[in-house]
């Protein structure tokens, strides 16, 4: 697939409220969602071109840097966020994550770009520092972000991803399957370091962004009932997740220890691995 920058698709902004709906929910357990049986794969090409560009506007409609530097600015100050400010940070990082799944989910070499995916990472070191109230951190992200969100960076930044070029519906499909081989092989293990536990739950939060994407493009049961299940391991994982770094950040216990997944989350991680057509 050989998409140039001028021929990505544009959605209404009811596409783009579903998929802001669909992500504001990702980590919300629902208990009741099933797996469809089965689980398909299959994905037109044009259904992936599609996805990316979604991703692509909500990304860049919804984030602006001017804004963003703004709130960087005023913890650098060592000035609280509001919460409508925390809310509009957390949003403008989702909707980063978000694209960084797309670049990974669809592009050729299955990879996010360097600065996009380092950007989406000093945004995540920032939010673990201002709400762990972390002043070096904050600080030291800070100066990071200046650079990362200045304009020549941002520029091309965005350039590149308006440039990406997508794999093959049969690419897609051979990248899906080997993330969740690596997901089943995981979840043998009986205990988890830190960052074992960080890199399963990547695995499932990409899938619940494709899965997200799809059911945002049109009505589609299956992407939603798969999206549902992924986001109720999501939001188990996102959980424990954040008690990790909180009690990381306090030195209560390294981020690093390792433990046993709890069982609601071993047991669906289990059902997932098991129905998926590897």
């Amino acid at each position: 697939m050989n998409t140039m920058m001028t021929e990505w698709p544009k959605f209404s902004p009811e596409t783009l409220g579903r998929l802001f709906d669909a992500v504001d929910v990702d980590d919300i357990i629902d208990a009741h969602t099933c797996l469809p049986d089965p689980i398909v794969l299959a994905v037109p090409e044009d259904a992936i071109r599609r996805c990316y560009a979604l991703c692509l506007q909500f990304w860049d409609d919804g984030v602006s840097r001017e804004e963003l530097l703004h709130l960087v600015e005023k913890l650098m100050r060592n000035e609280g966020l509001s919460a409508d400010e925390r809310l509009q940070y957390k949003h403008s990082r989702a909707r980063y994550k978000h694209l960084r799944f797309a670049q990974r989910l669809y592009s050729r070499n299955h990879r996010s770009s360097y600065l996009f995916d380092l950007t989406t990472r000093v945004l995540g070191h920032m939010q673990d520092g201002f709400r762990g109230g972390k002043r070096g951190t904050i600080v030291r992200q800070g100066w990071k972000l200046r650079v990362l969100l200045s304009k020549p960076v941002w520029n091309f930044v965005r350039r590149g991803m308006v440039e990406t070029r997508l794999d093959s519906e049969a690419g897609v499909i051979a990248f899906q399957k080997a993330e969740m081989s690596r997901l089943k092989k995981a979840v043998n293990r009986t205990i988890f370091a830190g960052d074992q536990f960080h890199a399963v739950r990547k695995i499932v939060s990409m899938q619940v962004s494709y899965y997200d994407t799809l059911r945002s493009l049109a009505p589609n049961e299956h992407a939603y009932c798969m999206s549902r299940f992924l986001a109720a391991i999501n939001g188990l994982m996102g959980s424990r997740h954040d008690e990790m770094v909180a009690e990381s950040l306090s030195g209560r216990r390294s981020y690093n220890t390792p433990a046993p997944l709890a069982k609601e989350t071993r047991s669906r991680l289990e059902t997932l691995v098991a129905r998926y057509p590897l």
